[in-house]
Formats: C-alpha cells, sequence, structure tokens
C-alpha cells in the first residue's frame, strides 16, 4: 500500500497518489529543511504545511479547512516560506543544486554523457540533435560504398569482377569486352537501384512522421507590443483566475508575497514575463526547451517532462454534479473531516465555486493526465502522470523563468531524475551558470521522477491539455536508444547458392588444369600455359552464371510485387524486397502480445453469482434484475443501499429463489459499480455530448462499461463521492462517500474501497453514526481465495473461466459498524506514520480489520480482445512447423490469460511459470524439469529471463527451443531483440519477428525477417519492418503461400540458370579436346550473348510463375510448408543432379553435332547452336507444373524470335546449310537424345516416389 503514507492519505486514490510525492517535494529544500522542527509539529493529516502565519489559531479551525486548488495550497506554501525567511545565497539552494550547477560546463556541442539543463520556452546554448525518425539505411555518402561492399562480398559478383578486369589484358580477351563488363554492370545497376527505391521508400514515409503538426507555446517578449497582455490572457492557467474567488485572507497575503516579489525582481509584476501564443510546428522542427500543448489522442513526438496539466470543467463533472458537493458540516463527523483534509492536499481540489460552476465553463487546473505506453513497453494499462506541483502553480506566462535539470540519455524506460527550478527571472533561466542566488525567492527547486513525463511514441490518453517542455529530442528519446540501428538483410538462398558458386568455380578452374595438363602443359607460339590456364578460365566463366543475379533479383521484384497486388492481404507493403524467399523458409516466429494478437480492448465477457452464471444473451436477465432492484415506489426518493430489500416491479410476483437470485446479482452489481478507479468524463463530439471513463487499467473500464449496459452508470465521481444512476431513467439511485482507497498494486494483486452510503439525496450532512459502511475489494483469484468466506465453488469457476481465457476478478464485501471502522483508521493512522515497516504494518492493520471471510458475491471474466482471425491463423502456422514465441511489455497473468485465449498454448497443455527468480542458485532446476517434459509452454517473466541470459545462456535457449510455446512476460526492447539473435546464432534457423508498437522495431530489425503491423497508435514497427501487414491474420498467407512460392521459384530458377551456364560450358570444353586443347571459344560474341540473354532470358525467368499446389491447398494442407524448411529444393543433392544432367546433355550435343558433321565449322557450330536453344526451350516446359498464358508465349515467341533471326547470323552459321533436310534431322535426333533420358528418369522417380504437392493433390 505504497503511497498511502498517512491518514489523510486514505480517501485518495487513482490520480491522487503521485501528488503525495510531488506535494512534498520541498523537503529537500534547504529553506524549508531550516523550518523543519516547527513545520513538523504542525503538519497536518492533509500533509500540508501551515507555520507562522497560517498556523491556525483555533483548534476549531484545524477540522474544518478551507477548499482550495492544489495549486493555490502549493503556491501559498512555498510563497510562505520563502517571504518568512530569508537565507544568505550559500544556504538558499539545494546541495544537489550546487552539484549539478558546478558539475556541468556549458558546452557548445551537446555531450550525450552528461546532464543537461534546459531553459523552458527559450532557445538552447548547447546544440542538440534534431527531432527526426530516420528507419533509412543509407545516406548520400554511403549509398555507393555500402551498397558495393554488399555486392562485392558475394563470391560470384567478386568472380565476374576479376573476370571482366581481366579482359583490359591482351592476352586473355576473348570476343567483345562487353560480353564481360555489360552483365556485371546490369547486375550491379538492377541491384543498386532496388535498393535506393526501397531506401527512397522508407525516407519518403519517414517523412510523413517527421511533417506531424504539434502545437507548440511561443514566449515573447512583454515589451516587444502594447497589445503583449491580450493574447497571454487566453493562456493563463485557471489558478490565477481562481485567485479572485479566494476567501480575503488569502487574497491578502498573497497580495503581501507579490509585492516581495516586485521588490525581489525589481519589476512590476504586472507585467508578466513574456506573452504567449500558439504556433504550429512539424515534428522534424522541434527542439529541446520547446513547450508542446498536447491534447487527447495526440502522439508525444519526444521525451517531455510536463508542466502543466488542466481539464474542461465539463469534463471532471458530467451531467450535474450533485448538489451535495457542497461543503458539508465536518465537525459533527470524524471520518468525514479526515477525507475532506485530504482532499485539500490532493491534485484534484477544486473550490466549491468551481465544483457548481456549469460545465465547460472553465478550464480546471488538475495537475495529472493519463498516457497509454503499449507503443513503448507493450502495457496495456495507462499510466497517471503529473505535473510538478512547482510548475502547475505558476501561470503559462512565468514558464519561462522554469529550468529543467535532467539526466543522459538513457535507455531505461522507467527511470528518470532531474530537478525543476524556478528562476527570478527569465535571464537567469537561461544561464545554466547562475547559482541558488538566482532562485526566485517565493520559489525553490522540486525533484522530478518518472511520474513527470511522457517518453516518445506514448499518447495522451486524457481530456487535459497537457503542456510538456521538450528534454531529449531525435535519437536521444528512450524509444530510439532502446532500437537497434537498420542493417541490409540477405536471404538465406543467397548464401546457399553463394556456396554452390564456390563448388562451380574449384570445378572451372579444375577444368582449365585438366585441359592443360592433358596438353602436356605444352607452350604454344603466343600463349605459355598459365596464360592458357586463364584463358580458359574466361571461357567457362559461363558456369558461374552472372545471370543468375539478374535473374534472381528479377524474380523477387515479382513476388514483392505478387504481395503488393493481392487483394487477400490488403495494405500488404514490402520495405524489403531481397529477402521474400525468406518467408518459405520460417522456423521460429517471435511475437508482440498488445495490438499484435490483442486489440487491446477488453469486454466482459462472463459473470458468476454462485449458483447462477450470466454470459451472452443472458445479460438480459441481469439487466431485468437491475431494473428491478435500483428502482423504488414511484414518487418515492430513497437511495439504494446494500440493505435494502430487493423488490420486484408492481403486479410481477416472483418465487424466492428468483428473489434471492435478484438479489445477489444486484448486490454484485452495485460492488463492481463502486469498487474501482474510474473516472466519467465529457466530450464534445458532432455535437453530441459523450461521456467516457478514464482510469490506469482497462479491465477496470471494461467492467464499468458493463455496468452501465445492464443498467447502473457511473455519474459523478471526485475524491470523496460517487454517485450512481439509472441507465434507463437518469434518476440518482447511489450515493455513497469514499472514505478509504487501497490501490491495485503488482505484489497485492488487488483494490478495496471503503464506503459509506447515504440513504436519502441532498444530504448536506450525516451524522457520525449515519450511514452503512461497507468494505469492498476485488482482486486476483490466487489471493482472494483465502480472503472470502469459506465456499464450494470459487476454485472450480477460476478454473473454468480461465481455460476459457478470460481474466478473472473476485468480487467480495464485509459490512463495517462504526465502532469497527473507527477502530480500523485509528490502526491504520498509527501505522501510516511509523518510520520502519510501514508498508507492512498498513497492510497488516488491512488484514486483521478488513481482509477476513469477506462475503463472496461473484466472478467476472474479462476478454482482452483478440485480432480477427488469431486463432486459426496459430493454429496454421504451429501445423505448418513453425515455433511461436510470444514476446511481452505486459504482466504474467494478462500474458497467461492471451496465450489460453488465443490456443497459443493448447487445451490441457501444461504451462511452467518461472517468475521473480533472483539467484541462480534454483536456476538449473527448472532447466532440468523442462528438459523432461518437452511438450510443455514455458512462461517466464523479465526479470527470471535477464539472469537466464547473463548466467545461463547456452543451457536455456538449449532447453528453450525444443519447446512447442514459450512465453516471455515484462520484456524490455532490448530483451526482445537478444532473443531472436540467441535463436539465430544457437540453431542457425530462420527467424520472424512481427510486431506493431516502438518496442518491438529492435526485435523486428534483428530478426532475418521482420514483420510489422500498421498499428492504431503508431506506424514505427511498420516503416522498420521488412513487410508490413494489417493484420496478423495476413501473416499465414504471407508465409505459407507468398513463402512458399518465392522459396519454390527461386529454388528452380536458380538451379536452371546453373544448369545453362553448365551445358554451354560442357559444350565449350568438348570442343576444346577436339580441337587439340586450345583455349579458343566455340560460340564467339553474339552467340555467347544472345543464348544468356534474348534466346533464353524470357522462359527461363517465366519460371517465377510456376506453382506447384494453389492456395486453398496450401491453406489446407500447412504440412507443405514444413518440407521447405529443411532446403531440400536446393541442396547439394539436387544440385549435383543438375550437374549431371547438364554434362550429359552438353557432352551428347556437342559431341554428336561434331561426329554427325565437322569437327570445327559453320556448320557444326550451326546445329550445335540451334540444338542448345531448343533443348532449353523444352527443358523449362518438362519443369512447369502449372501452365499460365505468360509462359506459352515466352516458350513460343523465343522460338520464333531465334528463327527470325537466323538469316542475320551468316558470320556463325552456313545459312545454305539452314534450309537443307540434313540440317533438320540432325537437330531433330540430337535434341531426342539429349532430352528424352532426362525426361524419362523424372518420370520414373516421380512415380516411385511422387512428391509430397502430387500426394495432395491425388495425382
Amino acid at each position: 500500500m505504497g503511497g498511502l503514507r498517512r491518514l489523510g492519505n486514505r480517501g485518495r486514490g487513482y490520480g491522487e497518489l503521485g501528488h503525495g510525492r510531488v506535494g512534498n517535494d520541498d523537503d529537500d529544500d534547504d529553506a524549508a529543511g531550516l523550518l523543519e522542527d516547527d513545520v513538523q509539529a504542525q503538519r497536518y493529516s492533509d500533509g500540508s504545511r501551515r507555520a507562522g502565519d497560517e498556523a491556525p489559531l483555533l483548534d476549531e479551525y484545524a477540522s474544518r479547512p478551507p477548499r482550495r486548488s492544489f495549486a493555490g495550497d502549493k503556491l501559498q506554501n512555498l510563497a510562505h516560506i520563502g517571504s518568512s525567511l530569508r537565507l544568505p545565497s550559500f544556504m538558499s539552494g539545494s546541495s544537489a543544486n550546487r552539484q549539478d550547477d558546478e558539475g556541468i560546463a556549458d558546452n557548445k556541442e551537446d555531450d550525450p554523457s552528461t546532464s543537461r539543463i534546459i531553459a523552458v520556452g527559450s532557445p538552447q546554448s548547447t546544440r542538440y540533435p534534431p527531432n527526426l525518425i530516420s528507419n533509412a539505411k543509407y545516406t548520400a555518402f554511403t549509398f555507393l560504398p555500402v551498397t558495393l561492399y554488399n555486392e562485392f562480398s558475394f563470391f560470384f559478383n567478386m568472380y565476374f569482377l576479376l573476370v571482366a578486369l581481366s579482359q583490359a589484358i591482351p592476352a586473355l580477351r576473348i570476343g567483345y569486352l562487353s560480353t564481360y563488363v555489360a552483365p556485371l554492370a546490369f547486375v550491379l545497376v538492377i541491384t543498386m537501384g532496388k535498393e535506393a527505391y526501397d531506401d527512397i521508400e522508407r525516407r519518403r514515409r519517414d517523412n510523413e512522421a517527421n511533417s506531424e503538426e504539434y502545437t507548440v507555446l511561443h514566449f515573447g517578449e512583454p515589451g516587444q507590443q502594447s497589445t503583449a497582455l491580450r493574447p497571454s490572457r487566453n493562456l493563463k492557467s485557471s489558478s490565477l483566475r481562481k485567485a479572485h474567488r479566494q476567501p480575503l485572507a488569502e487574497r491578502d497575503r498573497l497580495s503581501d508575497i507579490q509585492e516581495e516579489e516586485e521588490q525581489a525582481e525589481g519589476q512590476g509584476r504586472g507585467y508578466p514575463s513574456s506573452f504567449v501564443r500558439d504556433i504550429s510546428k512539424k515534428s522534424r522542427d522541434l527542439k529541446v526547451g520547446d513547450v508542446l500543448k498536447l491534447s487527447k489522442g495526440q502522439r508525444v513526438p519526444a521525451d517531455v517532462v510536463i508542466l502543466k496539466c488542466s481539464t474542461p470543467e465539463g469534463a471532471q463533472a458530467p451531467i450535474q454534479a450533485p448538489e451535495s458537493a457542497e461543503p458539508q458540516s465536518l465537525l459533527v463527523d470524524p471520518f468525514e473531516s479526515d477525507a475532506d483534509q485530504s482532499g485539500s492536499s490532493s491534485g484534484k481540489g477544486k473550490s466549491p465555486e468551481a465544483e457548481s460552476s456549469p460545465p465547460g465553463a472553465e478550464v480546471t487546473s488538475t495537475g495529472e493526465t493519463f498516457i497509454r505506453t503499449d507503443q513503448l513497453d507493450g502495457e496495456t494499462d495507462w499510466k497517471l502522470r503529473l505535473a510538478s506541483a512547482l510548475t502547475q502553480a505558476l501561470p503559462v506566462e512565468e514558464l519561462v523563468r522554469i529550468r529543467v535539470t535532467g539526466g543522459k540519455p538513457d535507455k531505461k524506460v522507467n527511470e528518470f531524475v532531474g530537478k525543476v527550478e524556478l528562476m527570478a527571472t527569465k535571464q537567469d533561466a537561461l544561464d545554466s551558470q547562475s547559482d541558488e542566488s538566482s532562485l526566485s525567492d517565493s520559489g525553490h527547486s522540486a525533484p522530478l521522477s518518472i511520474d513527470n513525463t511522457a517518453w516518445a511514441n506514448t499518447v495522451i490518453a486524457s481530456q487535459a491539455t497537457t503542456m510538456a517542455v521538450i528534454v531529449y529530442t531525435g535519437p536521444q528519446t528512450r524509444s530510439a536508444l532502446s532500437t537497434s540501428l537498420s542493417r541490409s538483410k540477405t536471404g538465406l538462398l543467397e548464401y546457399e547458392i553463394n556456396s554452390l558458386t564456390k563448388i562451380l568455380c574449384a570445378l572451372t578452374l579444375a577444368l582449365s588444369i585438366v585441359l592443360v595438363a592433358l596438353e602436356g602443359f605444352g607452350n604454344t607460339e603466343g600463349n605459355i600455359w598459365y596464360v592458357k590456364i586463364m584463358r580458359f578460365l574466361v571461357l567457362f566463366s559461363s558456369i558461374v552464371p552472372i545471370s543468375l543475379r539478374v535473374n534472381l533479383d528479377l524474380g523477387k521484384s515479382v513476388y514483392s510485387w505478387f504481395i503488393q497486388r493481392d487483394s487477400g492481404i490488403p495494405g500488404a507493403v514490402v520495405r524489403t524486397s531481397t529477402i521474400p524467399e525468406d518467408l518459405g523458409r520460417i522456423e521460429y516466429l517471435l511475437s508482440d502480445k498488445t495490438g499484435t494478437l490483442t486489440q487491446n480492448e477488453m469486454e466482459m465477457k462472463k459473470i458468476h453469482v454462485g449458483t447462477v452464471s450470466y454470459a451472452n444473451e443472458a445479460m438480459d436477465e441481469v439487466v431485468a434484475y437491475v431494473r428491478h432492484g435500483f428502482v423504488g415506489a414511484p414518487g418515492e426518493t430513497a437511495l439504494v443501499t446494500p440493505s435494502s430489500s430487493y423488490t420486484t416491479s408492481a403486479g410481477v410476483t416472483a418465487t424466492r429463489t428468483r428473489r434471492e437470485i435478484g438479489s445477489r446479482v444486484r448486490d454484485v452489481v452495485l460492488a463492481l459499480a463502486l469498487c474501482h478507479n474510474v473516472t466519467p468524463t465529457t466530450e464534445e463530439e458532432n455535437g453530441q455530448t459523450i461521456t467516457s471513463y478514464q482510469a490506469s487499467s482497462p479491465d477496470e473500464i471494461a467492467i464499468v462499461r458493463w455496468t452501465e449496459s445492464v443498467g447502473l452508470r457511473l455519474a459523478y465521481r471526485d475524491r470523496k463521492k460517487m454517485v450512481l444512476e439509472s441507465a434507463d431513467t437518469g434518476k440518482p439511485v447511489v450515493q455513497v462517500q469514499i472514505l478509504d482507497i487501497f490501490p491495485f498494486t503488482s505484489d497485492g494483486k488487488r483494490m478495496g474501497i471503503i464506503i459509506r452510503f447515504y440513504e436519502h439525496p441532498q444530504s448536506s450532512a450525516l451524522g457520525s453514526e449515519d450511514g452503512e459502511i461497507w468494505f469492498y475489494q476485488k482482486g486476483a483469484d490466487t489471493v482472494m481465495g483465502s480472503i472470502v468466506a469459506a465456499n464450494d465453488w470459487l476454485d472450480e469457476e477460476t478454473a473454468n473461466m480461465a481455460r476459457e481465457g478470460l481474466r478473472t476478478l473476485v468480487v467480495g464485501r464485509k459490512k463495517l459498524s462504526h465502532d469497527q471502522y473507527r477502530d480500523f483508521s485509528a490502526s491504520y493512522q498509527d501505522a501510516s506514520l511509523a518510520i520502519n515497516g510501514r508498508d507492512t504494518g498498513m497492510q497488516r492493520v488491512i488484514g486483521e480489520f478488513l481482509e477476513r471471510d469477506l462475503e463472496l458475491l461473484g466472478v467476472t471474466g474479462v476478454e482482452d480482445k483478440l485480432q480477427r482471425d488469431v486463432k486459426p491463423s496459430l493454429e496454421l502456422l504451429r501445423n505448418a512447423g513453425i515455433k511461436i514465441w510470444m514476446l511481452t511489455g505486459d504482466k504474467v497473468e494478462t500474458a497467461r490469460c492471451v496465450a489460453v485465449s488465443s490456443k497459443l498454448v493448447a487445451r490441457g497443455q501444461y504451462i511452467y511459470t518461472v517468475a521473480k527468480l533472483k539467484h541462480k542458485d534454483n536456476a538449473q532446476d527448472h532447466l532440468d524439469f523442462l528438459r523432461s517434459k518437452t511438450d510443455s509452454c514455458l512462461l517466464i517473466d523479465g526479470e527470471s529471463l535477464t539472469l537466464y541470459l547473463t548466467h545461463f545462456r547456452v543451457e536455456f535457449i538449449s532447453v528453450a527451443v525444443r519447446l512447442p510455446t514459450v512465453v516471455a512476460c515484462r520484456c524490455s526492447p532490448t530483451q526482445k531483440a537478444d532473443i531472436a539473435k540467441l535463436i539465430k546464432e544457437f540453431t542457425k534457423k530462420r527467424v520472424c519477428c512481427i510486431g506493431d508498437g516502438g518496442n518491438d522495431v529492435s526485435m523486428i530489425q534483428a530478426a532475418d525477417v521482420g514483420v510489422g503491423i500498421v498499428g492504431k497508435e503508431g506506424r514505427q514497427a511498420s516503416l522498420a519492418a521488412d513487410f508490413s501487414i494489417e493484420q496478423f491474420c495476413h501473416l499465414t498467407k504471407l508465409l505459407v503461400w507468398h513463402g512458399r512460392n518465392s522459396y519454390k521459384r527461386s529454388a528452380k530458377l536458380a538451379q536452371f540458370v546453373i544448369h545453362r551456364g553448365l551445358i554451354i560450358a560442357v559444350c565449350q570444353t568438348m570442343y576444346s579436346i577436339a580441337i587439340k586443347f586450345e583455349p579458343e571459344g566455340l560460340y564467339k560474341d553474339w552467340l555467347l550473348v544472345g543464348y544468356a540473354t534474348v534466346y533464353t532470358a524470357a522462359p527461363v525467368l517465366s519460371l517465377v510463375l510456376d506453382k506447384d499446389v494453389d492456395e486453398n491447398l496450401a491453406n489446407l494442407y500447412p504440412e507443405l510448408y514444413k518440407e521447405l524448411t529443411s532446403g531440400r529444393s536446393l541442396s547439394y543433392r539436387t544440385f549435383f543432379v543438375w550437374v549431371f544432367v547438364s554434362i550429359y546433355q552438353g557432352g551428347m550435343i556437342q559431341g554428336l553435332s561434331q561426329i554427325l558433321t565437322e569437327v570445327d565449322g559453320p556448320r557444326m557450330v550451326a546445329v550445335s547452336y540451334t540444338v542448345l536453344v531448343l533443348n532449353e526451350l523444352l527443358m523449362v516446359a518438362i519443369e512447369i507444373t502449372t501452365w499460365h498464358p505468360v509462359m506459352i508465349m515466352c516458350i513460343v515467341g523465343t522460338f520464333l524470335f531465334y528463327v527470325g533471326s537466323m538469316p542475320f547470323l551468316g558470320g556463325y552459321f552456313d545459312l545454305d546449310f539452314l534450309l537443307t533436310w540434313g540440317f533438320v534431322w540432325r537437330v531433330l535426333a540430337i535434341g531426342s537424345i539429349s532430352l528424352i533420358p532426362p525426361y524419362a528418369g523424372k518420370l520414373i522417380r516421380r512415380t516411385m516416389k511422387p512428391p509430397s504437392y502430387r500426394k495432395v493433390q491425388g495425382i
């Protein structure tokens, strides 16, 4: 129960916890320190300090403090300390202040290793990095060197560069120089063009994010124009506006303080320090020190410290504030006085006038706002953020006197240490060397913590208008520091082809040496033996086909086009077009939870009241029960309390059982409508007033929405009171006074509230013995089981709901007599004042007085809505042989529920949990258990994961990769990336990571294949990913269909291109042997270029349209995908089969051509070349599984083009011989001998051992 330190804090809830810390920030001030003894003696239970002038003169006033705004309290308290005591300059600041000011030099260039001093709203003396988002891989300077290095790091690119360079030596030149240079240049242009296009697209998308408009406060000099005060009046804080409504005595004291400030600063306070106007700035133009004005739903563009939060009055008090919200007589009721005192020091305090003013009348300074951090850390709960009391109390015009000190840029998203100082003048704030003597007489410094910040990529969730100063920008923000740099990714297929190329190169070298050796290493005229080897290497360079890269790169472009044009996955974008084949080789899928598997929208699905369970359509019965239970007799004004008898509507008879169930349902709905930390807010949309709810937990909002749907609406809430009204009639039916709130903690796993029920509306006062007092509590079944009274159904029902993946909450209540509450209150106050063991003591008092034998009311089941088709998608991916890990920043319980509800964990599968493991003593035991039970699911939290990754890295990953499912919770972005890298290193398998938030970017970039989902709030993950999709269910089609096709097609294409190069090299070898081992070219110049391009390129490239199964079969039999991961489509086995086929066909074509025509001459070249071209066209036709019209056009078109070009090849062929039957029968005979045996072998193999795709097709 940390944070509820004193009795006065008991009534505080949702918003006030942080204010206790902020409210006591002046503990650090030396001025306050000198007064500490006096102030401690007169400290009130509300946590405020009143000494000297503010000390109450009569005891009776102590029980009835004036109700003032939080801002007003703080301003006066701080002002009073300054005015009541003058200190020498060397004593007037904190020691921390002095250390910081001495230790930080005023550097012109930012030094990220030091803390920074920021003058609010003014240009900074230090240059900080611009606020730019960049996912680009290259700059204008690095593009050429990096891309060229990447290209030539591949062996066959380097090989061809050397071959091309060799043609500059006359002795080695064979044919046209362009024959060797042009293909290499073409490959480089295509590849670099694709990389440039991808990077330009990334920059364009980054530019969209960087161009987002934000409202920034511009602080002008007050004397620049005569109307300077007029525009600033619009932005004055409510604390100044409300000053006119303060009681007279307070106003007199404030005027004294202001006079002293005027004397100290040497200027009239009639003039503010600046005049303020709103200007619009793009995200990229924001600078450190700029003050942003953020509203609900806006993404925070940089790391900021919150200065002020103000909420429209109407948003806090929808419909109407009950009249009983007026100050009540507190002298009668000791409980009321406690609560009222706590209210006066809390952040949401409003003056009586403010509470009764009409909605929307003005802006209230609350000092608090909620933010959503799911894009940063994956947590679904909203986070409460607070403005420092020092800055919250200031008018907007005076913010330029604020100086903020922050630590060095850091990647820890849950830590921040800094301070805020109020200086005497704007100039003092600008001067980073100014010491404590420059602090405003009425001001001082206050500490800043994580509660006062909002990091980049979080989203404002409250209605509040938030003013915040930018502290870190661009690459120094928390989210950017947690993100690894973009890297160029290379597909597994590229590496496999690279290794095959090395084999081919070794084959080429061996063949060249063998041919020269067979000649006896003899030297002929003009040719020395080693020159001959070099010339043979050039002649056989077609064995390592340069066109392979061209074909594969063109193929990748086609695959990317298919993905982006697929109507089944609308909005899909390929950002890295070099790795589509890897989509077909994935063995590990690492997924985020929030926004990826779930929608982060909670919905109440089931409620169990002991004998009856309600869900879906049965909720209508609950509506009927609530309607009867919260309606009185016509004209009756009495409010409903838990003791009110349950009545059915007039004329309706009900059985006793039905009345009992109705009473139970009424009690549990009432408990759920009261036991929470939710505040209703209103907003105008299209002329309509819409009521919405805000709270830190989405679960609580879901439950309050459900109570509204069944007929009981939360109409009003402040720190001391709640009003519930009937959703049907709009009439208030329940009105309660909040006495204590015990907020939810991750350790306690429960929250409680003590309330007193009003029996009649508009009660101006409650007597000390009036109104029923009840304690309500809700929490996890693991802790509530021992708190509620003995029963026989709780464990069974919570287990049933957990199996459905619902998040369960157990609800209980206990009636307290006034004496019991008085005893509890006294004991709790004593425990809260203890110096040692305070939290433990407070919890012990709660356990002793309250948490015993609670009446069990019911169990609720809340569902975290899954994304569309998540369950079938995960099942299909599992059947495809993919092991799925869920990595989330959320809580263990939440992750477990989603793992079950999404069927990530199969029904009945054992979930082994490892949590809060701090020591490595028994860490090995957990691993030993998992080794013996490899079919279980591992659920591990971030703390335990850190221990394993630090001390048992290899042991942990060796066990984890064998498990079918691993769920890791509370993971930082860096941990997610580490796990992805570890799996890659250990298994050498392809890892795919998918996420939607900024916290997933590191993981996505570390993966072999990164997939980003376009989230509701941010596109950071989508921008950084290789592939961007809109729904998780689109991933199945991306992998099982497009990934399969890309890999199978590229594997077939690569082997065919190698075959095409090998067969011509075998022909060249046969020819060289026939002409006595001389390194002379068989096909020269155009014949060589034409063979690799126009005569075979189109048919071979058309293989990228081939598919072995249709999409329905691929989805129906995901096991087909499992085969791909073994890499059998392109392996050493298939490679050597193709080598053997190439040697056979090349030997037959060239050998028979020489035998049937002549050894050397144009007739032999004509027959040999024609058979070679026809052989390739027919081999393509044999390899095709599913015909496509484009394939037919390519093969027939290429054949006709070759026939049409023959008359122009007179320099190489004997044209007269082409027109004879002798040419035709030789071509047909040699072609048949070349093609029939390989085709027959293929048919026999297919019959004896049919491939899987033929089995599922039933062929």
